[in-house]
């Protein structure tokens, strides 16, 4: 989406030419992506925790394992958040490989 915003002010101001490049697009995925992981990471946490949702430590399992009985799960949430936000803002639409 930021290609189809940013790229026709290529006209006025040449900076924007490097929208057309997929290293620079990528390069602000990527950049993008660690920011909405650190951002959307620490919320997802505590709602995980708010709602006790946690991994069930079996019997048996030794003592140092045990203390990670209330670390909450589900966090491949926040690795797709930060992969689908990061493509739906740095993709060109008519790139059918995306």
């Amino acid at each position: 989406m930021l290609y189809y915003f940013l790229f026709p002010l290529a006209k006025q101001h040449s900076i924007f030419n490097v929208f057309r490049y997929i290293s620079f697009r990528a390069a602000g995925a990527a950049v993008t992506a660690l920011l909405v992981a650190f951002v959307i990471g620490p919320m997802i946490l505590r709602r995980l925790q708010s709602m006790m949702i946690h991994q069930v430590v079996r019997e048996g399992t030794p003592e140092t394992h045990a203390g990670k009985g209330k670390t909450p799960t589900m966090g491949g949430l926040i690795i797709l958040a930060a992969t689908f936000i990061p493509t739906l803002l740095w993709m060109r639409l008519d790139n059918r490989y995306v």
